[in-house]
């Protein structure tokens, strides 16, 4: 399975959206620092996930919600 998801920061309520095979890795990872742009902005906690079938389709999920369009579908259905 392939995941698309949504982190929010605990100290700022920052959003950082991503995707992944290995949602656990991924989050300490982003909890550990090692990734430069959410370092700063650390701990993050899981504001929501989706799981798809293909790589592309995880990938594509993810470019929707950075657009305009995605993160009002974001605000009024996800979160």
């Amino acid at each position: 399975m392939y995941y698309a998801y949504i982190l929010r920061s605990m100290t700022t309520q920052a959003y950082y959206y991503g995707s992944t095979t290995d949602m656990k890795a991924r989050l300490t990872a982003h909890n550990s620092g090692k990734n430069v742009s959410t370092k700063k902005y650390r701990p993050w906690e899981v504001a929501w996930y989706g799981a798809f079938e293909s790589r592309e389709t995880a990938q594509h999920f993810e470019t929707y919600l950075k657009t305009a369009s995605g993160k009002a579908f974001l605000r009024k259905r996800l979160l």
